[in-house]
Formats: structure tokens, C-alpha cells, sequence
């Protein structure tokens, strides 16, 4: 049996719950890592050109004709056919599923990036599939057929750049490939950029009724609507510049007779060969460390299909349920909307070893890679789903502390910009304390490798590094309590002396130093940092109190900002502050809410949605919950700016402030860890 055929028969299982009115700012739609993460900026697919999360035109069409009737489904071609009315959207974890109706014809298109937590090999292989569903809606007979493309855009930085293209056929599937023409592999650091190396695969299931072409774009889309078929020849004129006359990979199927609901599957893939320069040398994605090719798991994508499918679905459905029963649906649907951003700003590479290493970039901010203070807002996301991929971002910075290269006492904030890992580019690099989170840092590093020994059960990933950090801690216990001024995460608000949250954050990177410590059987060195971590707490409560609420800073009474870093007191089990703390907290904090939810201190009226997730999940009630979370929700379905989650935005009207497509809103999953909704 064809695997046209054997689609043809399966039968679509429809989501968990039923479609709402949520409209997300943006809609992920291939979502696989910082350069293959392409998204709908509006609210009908049809309604503009799928785009990079940069903002870049990543062109997609698709069409559908219906009794020799042209419309348009996704991307905007031609006007001079219609748009097929969009019937609602529904973003899953991994799936986007669109439904639409199509004069007699009712059409279902699933986005399906397999990103499943459990599964390294499947999560860092760069594939996507489209699956397009078509069905009548009415009584009598119809023929229909489907078409879609990609543009030379997701090849090239820039669409000025020459792209070149091929095919190739292998069983049961047509294979079409596109890259730019110079290849600077690894080339090009920074924020606001594109892949210009490698191959971009568009593929398509082979049958009698498949057809696919290399060629103009307006060439491929008019034959389809005329015919239903595709030009017989591939445009040879090549190399050119991507848009010229924007070549397009294109496939189109004969669905036939739609009385039955008939299946057709395409496939969109990325393959890099080189994903990082780590340390001056290029490195593999995680899927080549066995010496793979991407024939190879092009290969297992055709064949597993229906398997990663319904692994997929199973997925969606049951964390679907469990954010729903932990915090309600505008919960559920605003994590379900994180999770594929979240994934999306990483790479999964293989060191020389074959180990495991994660890199996020920093995206819409400065480009870095590797940020500790990313990877620590977003890390109750990997807690909650696998604390390996924690690990694996945890490593490269890590390895680069341990080294003759990082000369200070503190922990490092990055290893470069991306995709070059090769060392710290914030503030004064490796060479000055100017302009450091030294603080900052090594209360993250020390808290999330606490964190990973709790998921764990031991000490041993810690221990690897132990002479590094000791002398983390150690420079918490004699800078800690009372920082200097100096920048934190919330670096967009400038220094600040005396910082009350900062200092939250080094004595429970004391108190987690002591749990290693312990969990290591050191029990003299466990015994006196808990000492001093808890002296320090109750120092802090003194130097802190404002009346009904805590200082932003001990020196600057009438002030206030969110202690956001009392999560980790309470998710690591230290019990260092007395619950009393966090519930006058958010007590106080219920009379500054938003409508958009609670900004980040008393200086300004915008909010992190990481951290206002975490406060959230501090709450010891449903109702508190929703009083702090469901601001959330609305933002992001209010938001007038059409780009993926920003996590810096404007309490009073929703705007994104900057940032966008950034990791750290897996921090919206704390509430999954602590609070009532992890009950």
C-alpha cells in the first residue's frame, strides 16, 4: 500500500477540548530551533506571508481546488483566488491545527513539530510535517486536490542572496532541496539573522497523483489553479538570487473523490550539517553524532509518520488536561502557546564525545548564546519535562567556568553570540568586572544545579565541578546579603544597589549550596552554609520591611518589586523564609495588578511574563492564582504586536516592549512545579 493510500484510511483525532476564541499574538507553525522557527503573524492563515520569528517573509502558499475552483489556505498569493474561510485555530503543544471551509469542501491543515521532551533523538532532528485533511461537506460528489511550497527565503539571510536547488527521489517520496549559493558555514553571528547555510528539504508523498516542480513561484501557483497538476520541468535557471522570480520547492496531490476524508502529508526540513562553533570548532547537530544523514531520518519521519503522530496527539492531550485541571484553560492555552517557543530557542548539538549540549540564543535582545540568566527564568519548563535537557544546557557553561579562561570568582553570564559559543561577549567579556551579574549568576548556577540534584535524586552532576562551585558560593557569602550596585536579569532597568530581590536570590543559592553539600556528605560545609543562609534570611526581613510589604531596595522606602525569586525557596524545599513573607507579598501585590497583569516594581508599569508566572505559582490559592495569571492570558490574546510570546510587555495596553521568541517563557510552567496547580 502507497503511504498515500495507507493516510487516506487513518482516521484524525481531534484535540482534547474544543476550539476557543484564544488569539495568540503569533502562531508557531514550524518550530524547531533559532534559525527553523517560522510563524503566522495574523489571525487567518491566508492573511499574510508566514514569517521567521525575526520578522522576515519566510514564504508558504497553499491551495486547494475544489470542482476546478482555486482558494488559498495558507500565505497570500494571487488575489485573484479566495481565501478559504478560516474556521478556527487551535496551538497545541505540538500541533497547530487550522480547520476551513472551501465551497464544498471542508479542509484541516495540522503543523506538527514533534518536539517531544522525552525523546533527544526526535526532539533535535529539524522535520516538521503539514498534514492536510479534506472532507465534503455536502451530499453530492466532489473532486478536490492540494498544493503547497516554500520559498528560497528560508535558505538566505537575505532574499538578494543566490540560492541554487535540486531533487532527488526515494521511495514512496519526491525530495526537493534549496540552499543559498555561497555557504558561509557558521559565518554570520548575531541577532537579527537567518541561516544562509545548509539545505532547506521539502518533501512529498509519492504516488500516481503527486506531482512536484522547481520554479517560479507565480509559474507553479497559476499551473495548479488551472489544472491541478504542476509544470512538467524544473526551472534550470540557477543560480539566482532568491527573489528572482522567487523560486519555489512546490508539491501538489489529486485527492480524487472527497466523499471520505482523504489524508496527504507534506515535510519540511532543515538539515544545518554544522549548528554551533563551540570553543572555535564546529559542532554536529545531536541527530548526526552516530554519523546519520538527513536522508536517514527523512527517512524515519516517512516511515514513523503515523507512529510520531499519534505519539504527538497522546502528548497534546494529556498535558492539555493537566495544565487545564491545574490551572484552568486560559492556563492551559497560554502554556500550550510557550511550548513550542520555548523548545524553538534552543540547538541540540553533540560535543566531540557525543554528549549532549543545549544552547539557547538570546533572541530579539543581544543575540547571545548560552545566557545563564535565559536558561534560569526558563528552566521549570526542562524541570517539569526532563531535567537532561537541563543538564545539557547547564554543561557548556559549566565546563567554560572550570576553565583557564574565566579568571573571575563569580559565575560567567554567556558564552558569545550566537551561533559562536566560543566565550563571554556581555558587559566586560573576560576581561573586566564592568558591567557583570556577578551575583546574579552564581545564585542561578548554584540553584539550578540544586534543582537538578533534587530531580535526580544525587549530588554527581554537581560534584563534577565542585572547586567552581565553592568559590560561587563563597562569593555569595561575602557579597551576597547586601549587593553592591551592580545589573541582574532585569538588566533593562539598570543597576542597582542594594537590590532586595538579588539578595533573595544569593541566600537561597547559599541554602542550595548547602543541600549539595549535604546530598554530597558533606555534612560540616552543609551545616555552615545552611547556618548562614538562614542568619541572612532573617537579616533580610530587617533590612527589607516596609510596612505591608517588602523594598525594592533596602535603601529606598515607599518602593516595591516583585520577589519573584522566593519561588526557588519554596520549589527546592530550603524553607528559609518564613511563608508569611510571600503571602504578604502577594497580598500587597493584588492592590498593584494591572489589567494586564503586575508590573515588575514600583519604577515602571511594565511587566517579565516569566516572572509574573512565577509569582502566580507562589500563590496558595486557586483564586490568587487566577488573579495573577489570567492577566497573562489577555495580554497575549490582546497584544496588538503579531510576534511570538515577548516576555516584555506593558501592563496598561499589552504592548511589547521588547524582547520576542524568547526561551524564557517556559517559565510560565513553574506553577506545574509549586502552588496550588502543581497539587
Amino acid at each position: 500500500m502507497s503511504i498515500l493510500a495507507a493516510a487516506a484510511t487513518a482516521t484524525f483525532a481531534q484535540p482534547g477540548h474544543e476550539p476557543g476564541a484564544f488569539r495568540p499574538p503569533a502562531i508557531p507553525l514550524i518550530t524547531h530551533d533559532p534559525y527553523l522557527s517560522v510563524w503566522s503573524v495574523s489571525d487567518a492563515l491566508p492573511g499574510n506571508w508566514p514569517r521567521h520569528w525575526t520578522g522576515a517573509v519566510q514564504g508558504m502558499a497553499g491551495l486547494i481546488r475544489v470542482d476546478g475552483k482555486t482558494y488559498r489556505f495558507c500565505g497570500t498569493p494571487s488575489r485573484d483566488w479566495p481565501a478559504a474561510e478560516q474556521l478556527s485555530v487551535d496551538v497545541l503543544p505540538t500541533r497547530t491545527i487550522y480547520r476551513f471551509r472551501a465551497g464544498p469542501a471542508d479542509l484541516t491543515v495540522t503543523f506538527l513539530s514533534p518536539l517531544l521532551p522525552d525523546d533527544a533523538d526526535l526532539l533535535s532532528r529539524p522535520i516538521s510535517t503539514v498534514t492536510v485533511e479534506v472532507a465534503s461537506n455536502q451530499p453530492d460528489p466532489h473532486e478536490a486536490s492540494i498544493y503547497l511550497d516554500v520559498t528560497g527565503e528560508w535558505a538566505v539571510h537575505t532574499a538578494d542572496q543566490p540560492v541554487r536547488w535540486s531533487r532527488a527521489r526515494a521511495p514512496d517520496l519526491h525530495i526537493l532541496s534549496l540552499w543559498c549559493e555561497d555557504q558561509p558555514v557558521l559565518k554570520r553571528a548575531g541577532d537579527d539573522v537567518r541561516i544562509d547555510w545548509g539545505t532547506l528539504y521539502f518533501a512529498a508523498e509519492d504516488s500516481p497523483r503527486t506531482s512536484s516542480v522547481i520554479a517560479g513561484h507565480d509559474t507553479a501557483r497559476r499551473a495548479f489553479a488551472a489544472s491541478g497538476g504542476l509544470p512538467a520541468a524544473d526551472d534550470l535557471r540557477a543560480p539566482r538570487p532568491a527573489n528572482d522570480d522567487w523560486p519555489v520547492l512546490a508539491a501538489a496531490a489529486d485527492l480524487g473523490n472527497i466523499a471520505k476524508t482523504q489524508r496527504f502529508t507534506f515535510y519540511v526540513g532543515y538539515d544545518d550539517r554544522y549548528s554551533i562553533e563551540y570553543h572555535k570548532r564546529a559542532v554536529r547537530p545531536y541527530w548526526r553524532r552516530a554519523g546519520a544523514e538527513f536522508s536517514d531520518i527523512l527517512t524515519a519521519a516517512v516511515t514513523h509518520r503515523a507512529e510520531i503522530d499519534e505519539r504527538a496527539r497522546a502528548f497534546d492531550e494529556k498535558l492539555m488536561a493537566d495544565l487545564t485541571r491545574a490551572g484552568g484553560e486560559k492556563y492551559a492555552r497560554l502554556a500550550a502557546l510557550a511550548y513550542r517557543q520555548t523548545m524553538a530557542a534552543h540547538k541540540i548539538v553533540a560535543d566531540i564525545d557525543g554528549t549532549m549540549l543545549m544552547f539557547s540564543k538570546e533572541n530579539f535582545c543581544n543575540g547571545c548564546i548560552g545566557t545563564v540568566d535565559v536558561f534560569f527564568p526558563s528552566a521549570p519548563f526542562f524541570l517539569y519535562f526532563n531535567p537532561e535537557l537541563l543538564e545539557a544546557q547547564v554543561r557548556p557553561i559549566m565546563d567554560y567556568a572550570a576553565s583557564p579562561r574565566w579568571k573571575f570568582p563569580f559565575a560567567p553570564h554567556d558564552l558569545g553570540t550566537y551561533p559562536h559559543a566560543n566565550g563571554q561577549v556581555y558587559g566586560g567579556g573576560e576581561k573586566t568586572e564592568e558591567n557583570q551579574m556577578p551575583i546574579e549568576e552564581c545564585g542561578n548556577m548554584l540553584i539550578l544545579l540544586d534543582a537538578i540534584a533534587m530531580k535526580r535524586g544525587n549530588a554527581d552532576f554537581a560534584a563534577e565541578w565542585w572547586p567552581t562551585v565553592t568559590k560561587w558560593a563563597n562569593y555569595l557569602e561575602q557579597f551576597g546579603l547586601d549587593p553592591a550596585n551592580q545589573l541582574c536579569t532585569d538588566d533593562f532597568a539598570g543597576h542597582l544597589a542594594h537590590n532586595a530581590n538579588l539578595s533573595i536570590k544569593a541566600i537561597i543559592g547559599l541554602g542550595a549550596y548547602a543541600d549539595l553539600c549535604k546530598r554530597l556528605g558533606k555534612s560540616e560545609d552543609a551545616a555552615k552554609f545552611r547556618a548562614t543562609a538562614e542568619r541572612f534570611a532573617k537579616e533580610w526581613v530587617k533590612l527589607a520591611d516596609d510596612g505591608d510589604h517588602f523594598r525594592l531596595a533596602f535603601d529606598k522606602p515607599g518602593t516595591w518589586s516583585q520577589k519573584y525569586n522566593l519561588l526557588w525557596d519554596r520549589l527546592l524545599g530550603l524553607n528559609l523564609f518564613p511563608a508569611e513573607i510571600a503571602r504578604k507579598e502577594l497580598a500587597y501585590y493584588k492592590t498593584r495588578l494591572n489589567k494586564y497583569g503586575l508590573p515588575l516594581d514600583s519604577r515602571e508599569t511594565y511587566a517579565k511574563l516569566d516572572f509574573a508566572a512565577w509569582v502566580a505559582a507562589m500563590a496558595e490559592s486557586r483564586a490568587d492564582f487566577e488573579a495573577f495569571m489570567n492577566p497573562l492570558y489577555d495580554f497575549a490574546n490582546d497584544s496588538k504586536d503579531r510576534v511570538p510570546l515577548t516576555d516584555w510587555y506593558s501592563t496598561t495596553d499589552a504592548r511589547c516592549i521588547g524582547f520576542r521568541a524568547r526561551s524564557v517563557v517556559g517559565g510560565i510552567y513553574a506553577p506545574m512545579l509549586v502552588g496550588p496547580a502543581s497539587k
